[in-house]
């Protein structure tokens, strides 16, 4: 899902230099089995979004790509988990992860990150390609789009949400998304596609990849993971049902790709709230190699758990600061699973 619809405020604008943190990272990631440092990205825009104008843009993510290539070890996610599971991680590694499978991913990120000379996994969800579209996304662009001062959400029970500058549409975005996020699946699509149907103007058509741009990562050396077909939140669905979910999505992007895809992606991620420990038996059973969650931190525990975070600073010393403070929570020592 996309960050943006939870980011309500600019970034500071960013400093140039760094601050001498290599002797802190090296400390608290000596490598081994422990420190190893996952980042959740989302979108690459191609310049700010007025609505959103803390999400990340091609130049915010050259300067975060140019951060990580010189203060971390930055790892193909596949190499990292083999390497963790056979406690040979280099000290201060890192891997670079996206969620959901926007088109952005292919137009805007793969060039950066091909610049410099880093890889990335992404984690797609199959029933979006194509010319699909998240039921976030839906909500986001509708309200983008409504004209006037006023948005009709009395179909999802809640009533005239006011729309008189930027701020109030992302608020209206904001209880939106946060009303319908944890209904059960049919339903949230349900209200999402008649709030979509009383509206008298078109929406994107273009906001995920297509099966070709899943297969140009792939042959550009990126990491491609299964993240379901349809996002669900596990936790709200039968059991059989997400293991459906976990198993198609995969199926689909190894017969596109013609390759394996080792490596999986919680849909929202948070553990015990969004997927539960029968989820992760069912990854073990599907053949991955191993799995990431939302769950904030730098250990490398339970390869089926694998945390991550969200790097939103742009001042370099704030971002750095934030990196160590991401591995110093969980840098003690611990054995690793899976």
């Amino acid at each position: 899902m996309s960050a943006g619809a939870s980011t309500a405020a600019a970034r500071p604008a960013p400093r140039r230099g760094g601050w001498p943190v290599r002797p802190l990272l090296r400390l608290l990631s000596p490598g081994g089995r422990r420190g190893l440092s996952i980042m959740i990205y989302h979108r690459v825009l191609a310049a700010p979004d007025p609505l959103f104008p803390g999400e990340i843009d091609r130049e915010a993510f050259s300067r975060h790509l140019g951060l990580l290539k010189s203060s971390f070890n930055v790892l193909a996610l596949q190499d990292a988990v083999r390497l963790a599971r056979a406690g040979r991680l280099p000290p201060r590694a890192a891997c670079i992860t996206f969620d959901d499978g926007y088109a952005d991913n292919a137009v805007e990120a793969l060039p950066i990150l091909q610049r410099f000379g880093l890889t990335a996994t992404f984690f797609v969800a199959t029933g979006f390609l194509d010319g699909g579209r998240m039921w976030n996304d839906t909500v986001i662009e509708l309200v983008r789009r409504a004209p006037g001062t006023l948005f009709d959400a009395r179909t999802a029970g809640l009533g005239q949400l006011p729309l008189g500058d930027m701020a109030a549409r992302r608020a209206a975005i904001g209880t939106l998304i946060g009303h319908l996020k944890y209904l059960p699946m049919q339903e949230r699509l349900t209200l999402v596609e008649r709030l979509a149907g009383e509206a008298d103007y078109a929406l994107p058509q273009d906001l995920m990849m297509s099966s070709g741009q899943v297969r140009q990562l792939h042959a550009a050396g990126m990491g491609v993971g299964a993240h379901t077909v349809n996002h669900p939140i596990l936790a709200a669905i039968p059991a059989r049902q997400a293991g459906d979910e976990i198993a198609a999505g995969k199926q689909r992007l190894e017969t596109l790709l013609g390759a394996p895809v080792p490596l999986f992606a919680y849909p929202n991620g948070k553990p015990d709230v969004d997927y539960h420990a029968e989820h992760v038996g069912i990854v073990r059973e599907l053949g991955f190699e191993g799995a990431v969650s939302t769950a904030w931190g730098g250990r490398c525990g339970d390869l089926y758990q694998l945390p991550r975070f969200t790097p939103w600073d742009l001042d370099a010393p704030r971002f750095q600061l934030r990196l160590a403070l991401n591995l110093a929570r969980r840098a003690q020592r611990v054995d690793v699973v899976g």
